[in-house]
């Protein structure tokens, strides 16, 4: 409501004026993806460690990738070039960056395995993971940048970045405050999270904390400089950092893992994560300065500034959804400590495999499609707004559907090529391909709930998805209560799928009002189809796999090779079968790339 009262008081003098405003408001409630799975990054999400690293700066840089600039206005070519530079460079940068990702846990698997050291340095991340995701980066960034962006727009750049300092020391004072208390009383308030472990795992999560916490007040400040950044069109710094926090930490577990003592080598994937987010706040500090150049910016601070608490009035629901989210893994953290040591780190490794889907196609679909759905909003097109969304879920569908399916159905060989070396056992991949299995379930689902949101904040109704991300996290709480103790891990995990479909069915029934509708005989009827092919698929591709399985071993080569015919096999036949049973939505994903690709 409140970037609705200011964007309503804004007076422009040309429609890209508006455009642009309603853009930035659009980057602002980017970041409030309330659902564990979905939840990237968008940046990829808001987990640091789902593949990418923490990335502040994703979310806000998707939508401006995304931007169609109509022809024949001027500066058209300019812009679009521009753009299209900066959605290559984007694309190119996460695509390494998710490489990296995969190396890093390829390799931190290789140490530590499933053992309940990495279970240990598991939930020891997730407390200062979720007081930043609370109250640093991703929260502060979605408040900060429409009102900063506003200012620049009204030719108030001097004031921007004067509100742009004292946030700087805003950050340092108040969650500096914060991480320094909390390493204090670490002792007192990690034995809370971790009521499953013994005294010495317990000992080692709080040390691992206390190692850890610094990163919150990293983000904070890291989140503000890349603000700053993308209010002007500047995502190249951004894209690439998560590649560098990755090589970081890949470096410091292999560099410093000799140099620990065995109980205690742990410690050498906590320092590499934090000297990773030092290097990645210290990367965009250079432009950053270059952009304040005699604007005061690190010498002002003016705490009663009206911005300011314009700022921290905006931060309210993305700080509340964000919360819900983190509490969510949190919850499966605290009861998975109770089934086993190793439960808690064969969840985040499952989590982790889960993620990459997500991250690739339903993150992409609704980058591509939000400023359209922001723009008719904005102009009470509800008809197309309507058509828009549901037509973006139905692609989500059809790419997740038989992503999940694959996953399911290949989650051993899967989980054993990624991860299975070093301490991660034949035992760890059966668990964590257990979990993997659970999390498939609610794939596609996950990805609707990121379009639903998307719906939400074009309206500008984000307290609503933020009331159900409420119901979210309590049948999440209750049914991972109830199952944990009889199914272990696989209860665990299908708790958080259960809340997941109920979040999508939700927030699909809520937006029948607004919207007249969603489309909701259209897209059964597709999904149907796309289930069917799924079948087809879930057959061809653990055929073809077990064949090349049984054939060439399981040398890692012999892996590459049998996992990937399986999963070409069913995929192709896959979008064969789904273009025979004529579903639109297969030719216009394959339009969409290649008029992104031509655009490029």
């Amino acid at each position: 409501m409140q970037a609705a009262e200011c964007r309503g008081r804004q007076i422009e003098s040309s429609d890209d004026k508006q455009d642009r405003t309603r853009e930035a408001e659009a980057e602002g409630a980017e970041n409030l993806a309330p659902n564990a799975a979905a939840w990237q990054p968008t940046g990829a999400g808001d987990d640091p460690l789902a593949g990418e690293g923490p990335l502040p700066g994703a979310a806000h840089s998707e939508p401006h990738a995304g931007d169609e600039i109509p022809a024949g206005e001027p500066g058209h070519d300019a812009p679009a070039r521009r753009l299209a530079f900066s959605a290559a460079f984007f694309s190119i940068a996460t695509g390494l960056s998710r490489v990296a990702g995969l190396i890093r846990e390829i390799v931190a698997a290789r140490y530590f395995g499933v053992s309940g050291a990495a279970s240990a340095f598991t939930i020891a991340f997730n407390v200062p993971n979720l007081i930043r995701a609370l109250f640093a980066d991703a929260a502060l960034q979605a408040a900060f940048v429409p009102v900063f962006t506003e200012m620049l727009e009204q030719g108030r750049r001097r004031e921007a970045f004067r509100l742009a300092s004292t946030m700087f020391y805003v950050i340092l004072i108040v969650l500096g405050a914060v991480t320094s208390l909390f390493i204090l009383l670490a002792p007192w308030i990690m034995p809370v999270f971790a009521k499953g472990f013994d005294s010495e795992l317990t000992d080692l999560t709080v040390g691992l904390s206390q190692v850890l916490f610094p990163i919150v007040v990293l983000l904070g400040l890291t989140g503000l400089f890349v603000g700053i950044l993308n209010s002007f069109d500047h995502f190249e710094i951004p894209a690439i950092a998560p590649l560098f926090w990755n090589i970081v930490i890949i470096a410091a577990i292999v560099g410093l893992v000799p140099v620990f003592p065995e109980d205690t080598q742990i410690y050498a994937y906590a320092i590499g994560v934090l000297l990773g987010t030092v290097v990645q706040m210290l990367m965009p500090l250079p432009l950053v300065r270059k952009k304040a150049s005699g604007e005061g910016f690190g010498r002002a601070f003016d705490w009663r500034d009206p911005n300011v608490k314009r700022v921290l009035l905006l931060m309210l629901p993305v700080t509340i959804a964000l919360g819900l989210i983190n509490f969510n893994l949190t919850i499966n953290n605290f009861f998975g400590s109770f089934v086993s040591e190793s439960a808690p780190a064969a969840i985040d490794k499952a989590f982790r495999v889960f993620m990459l889907p997500q991250g690739m196609f339903s993150v992409a679909i609704a980058t591509i499609l939000f400023p359209t759905m922001s723009r008719f909003a904005a102009r009470g097109d509800i008809e197309n707004l309507r058509s828009t969304m549901a037509n973006g879920v139905r692609q989500v569908f059809m790419l997740l559907v038989p992503a999940a399916v694959a996953s399911a159905v290949l989650a051993v060989p899967i989980v054993r090529l990624i991860y299975q070396r070093g301490a991660f056992d034949a035992e760890a991949t059966d668990l964590v391909a257990e979990a993997l299995i659970w999390f498939s379930f609610s794939l596609p689902f996950s990805g609707a709930n990121l379009m639903f949101a998307r719906t939400f904040f074009a309206l500008k109704r984000p307290w609503v998805t933020t009331a159900i991300s409420v119901g979210n996290l309590v049948i999440n709480a209750v049914l991972a209560y109830l199952l944990y103790e009889p199914y272990g891990v696989a209860g665990i995990v299908a708790a958080t799928g259960v809340a997941t479909v109920a979040m999508a069915l939700t927030q699909a029934l809520y937006l029948r009002g607004p919207l007249g509708g969603i489309e909701g005989q259209r897209t059964a009827i597709a999904i149907a189809k796309m289930i069917v092919a799924s079948a087809l698929l879930a057959v061809l591709s653990y055929g073809v796999w077990y064949v090349f399985d049984d054939a060439l071993g399981r040398e890692i080569w012999a892996q590459v090779v049998s996992l990937t015919a399986g999963l070409t096999a069913g995929a192709a036949a896959y979008f064969a079968a789904v273009y025979v049973m004529r579903i639109p939505e297969a030719r216009q994903i394959t339009g969409l790339i290649a008029g992104r690709l031509k655009r490029g």
